[in-house]
């Protein structure tokens, strides 16, 4: 491994997260040991353990061709294989979105999608599901020069005619730009693939980190998935520019479309100034290049709205040539390590803390489920030592009297079972109406009947008609969705404080949830609609259907994403609604049925009654003793949860 910022802050992640996991796999053992859990608390451990592991870190790279994307990749994440792993050619070398990961279920290849999909109207995200569609070619991961051979079919090309270009959104016959790609044959230069996925054993990808390596605005502005999905899920963008060109005005035009747009929502956005070494001239002093190249950061700046402190001008090439040669000195002369440092400050600690908010919060649910569970046994015990201490030297009627009294208790409280199964009843009815509106069933009715109103029209106000109504239904949808959640609060708060009073359970606050955060990404949805309609209807008809056709599949694909996302949660959270009302009835039905044979077993022999007495009593240090282990348990998860990835201190220097 390098020995950099980033490289040495994702290991600590990726050991904070394992670490996080194993203080929750320990709780999780203990409960099954002690014989407190249940399938329910057990299930959700497993959930919490599941996305610890599966945690991803997505970093997206973005630029205009030729800007060194590929080369800052090589020099970032894989210089310690001592060759580009990526191609990093003059000219253009990514020419399709390349996604690399490590899925450990299969084996490392290269996965490659036909540029001839374009031409329907099927999203990457769908193909994905149907490996059949991709060209797939195994990496021989113990030769490098033998992988790398492999990986530079990223950047194959073919010539097409300009109809077949025009199909997948590639040529644009009034596009002065297109008209440049043209050959003295009449044919035109497109990328042999639509999307490359890599799978690939390195130690961090391993550990979750996923990279996104994008072409140019070509494939950002005709692809909507990179627009609607890949980018704004990227936990950081990282954008470049290249010094030898400055900031160009497809530069411009990525950034404030496709970038800047996002600056409120994400912090882990940096930009680079990339190939500094085309400033370096012997000839010149250091102080001189050194004027020239803050000129170039602070015009960089001003171009895109920010401030100079925000950019970071590297030389990606040097920096990996230096890692290569082991060459302290030229590295520092890259500044490769201070985007590294910059962009382990600012990636890495946010995603910690995104992730370890989710994990306390669920944490401290369960655990206090556990400990009103422990708590109402507790209880329950004292409760019978009392009773039966107070026995002593008591006759028959007395005992029979307890009896009688505990009876009715029992009685009392099936009689509020009746309730409980009512409410149950209720409960059952308000879920069904909330999956009416939050189920998948709903959502793809929505779209094929959106998709039926565009094929009917084809011209701008029918396909605005069609959208327009589309968002409106998912938007009223997730209102009534909301509208039904705070039902099911109320009622399931008003049930849990009439069980508190009138049976002594614990009144348990209903845990949270909220459909906040699919609202605001329904609306990012909608506005990165609207942003990119006027664009798309620019174009003549038959060109604006056929690319609001794969923008609505695409957004389509997304929204139905965010609605598998809901239902997942919302079944989750309904469970973890109920799931404590039910355990705390089953557990003081049986304490009852336990406290009234202890009664009878005294009625009909009363020396036992000390023996019960010690039974109880040592009940009672085994459930101290549990409440303790189960706070010891619950903080060494919060420290577990506590530690900070701070920066390397060397490096803050």
């Amino acid at each position: 491994m390098s020995n950099s910022t980033l490289t040495q802050q994702f290991e600590h992640y990726g050991a904070w997260r394992e670490n996080v996991a194993s203080r929750i796999g320990i709780y999780r053992n203990w409960l099954q040991s002690e014989e407190i859990s249940d399938w329910q608390i057990d299930l959700r451990l497993q959930h919490l353990v599941d996305r610890l592991a599966e945690d991803k870190l997505n970093i997206a790279f973005v630029a205009e061709f030729s800007r060194g994307k590929s080369e800052l990749i090589n020099a970032i994440f894989f210089a310690d294989y001592k060759k580009r792993l990526l191609p990093s050619t003059a000219g253009r070398t990514t020419m399709c979105p390349t996604e690399l990961f490590y899925d450990a279920s299969r084996p490392p290849a290269i996965q490659l999608l036909p540029i001839s999909t374009r031409a329907s109207a099927v999203t990457t995200t769908e193909y994905k599901r149907y490996p059949d569609e991709w060209a797939t070619f195994v990496l021989n991961t113990d030769s490098a020069d033998e992988m790398l051979a492999t990986l530079q079919r990223v950047s194959e090309t073919q010539l097409v005619s300009k109809e077949e270009a025009e199909k997948y959104g590639l040529y644009r016959s009034q596009d002065a730009d297109s008209l440049l790609s043209v050959t003295a044959e009449g044919l035109v230069e497109i990328p042999q693939w639509r999307h490359a996925m890599i799978n690939f054993p390195h130690p961090l990808l391993k550990k979750g980190l996923v990279i996104l390596d994008t072409p140019g605005l070509n494939a950002i502005g005709t692809e909507p998935e990179l627009t609607l999905n890949l980018l704004p899920n990227a936990h950081a963008i990282i954008f470049i520019l290249a010094a030898d060109t400055g900031v160009t005005k497809s530069d411009i035009e990525i950034w404030r479309n496709h970038i800047a747009v996002m600056q409120g929502a994400h912090r882990g956005h940096l930009v680079v100034l990339n190939k500094i070494d085309g400033l370096w001239d012997d000839l010149k002093t250091q102080d001189a290049i050194d004027a020239e190249l803050q000129n170039q950061v602070a015009s960089c700046a001003g171009l895109l709205g920010l401030e100079a402190g925000q950019i970071y001008p590297v030389s990606a090439q040097k920096g990996l040539l230096a890692k290569i040669n082991n060459d302290e000195t030229l590295l520092a002369k890259s500044r490769l390590l201070e985007l590294e440092y910059a962009l382990s400050e600012k990636l890495i600690p946010s995603k910690q803390d995104i992730v370890r908010d989710n994990t306390a919060s669920e944490i401290g649910d369960l655990v206090s489920n556990t400990a009103d569970l422990l708590n109402s046994r507790l209880k329950n015990v004292d409760e019978q030592l009392e009773e039966l201490t107070g026995l002593r030297g008591k006759n028959e009627e007395v005992v029979q009297h307890m009896m009688r009294k505990i009876e009715e208790e029992k009685a009392q409280f099936e009689k509020g079972l009746q309730q409980f199964h009512a409410l149950r009843s209720v409960f059952s009815h308000h879920s069904n109406e909330l999956f009416s509106y939050l189920g998948m069933e709903r959502i793809r009715c929505e779209v094929r009947d959106t998709r039926i109103a565009m094929e009917k029209s084809r011209f701008s106000a029918g396909l605005r008609t069609a959208m327009g109504k589309f968002f409106s239904n998912v938007g009223k949808n997730v209102t009534q969705s909301a509208k039904t959640i705070d039902e099911i609060k109320a009622m399931m708060a008003a049930m849990y404080k009439k069980f508190s009073d009138e049976h002594g359970l614990a009144e348990i606050s209903p845990p949270v949830y909220s459909m906040f955060k699919y609202k605001k990404e329904m609306e990012r949805l909608e506005d990165s609609y609207n942003k990119h309609f006027n664009t798309l209807f620019n174009m003549l008809t038959n060109e604006q259907y056929t690319l609001t056709a794969k923008f609505f599949e695409t957004l389509a694909s997304r929204v139905i994403n965010i609605y598998e996302v809901a239902n997942r949660e919302a079944d989750n959270w309904l469970k973890a609604m109920m799931s404590p009302m039910e355990t705390q009835v089953r557990e003081h039905q049986m304490q009852l049925r336990r406290r009234l044979e202890s009664i009878k077993r005294i009625h009909k022999a009363t020396d036992t009654l000390e023996d019960r007495i010690a039974e109880l009593e040592e009940m009672r240090v085994t459930i101290s003793d549990q409440l303790q282990a189960l706070q010891r348990i619950h903080v060494d998860i919060e420290h577990a949860l506590a530690i900070n990835l701070y920066p390397i201190e060397s490096m803050a220097a």
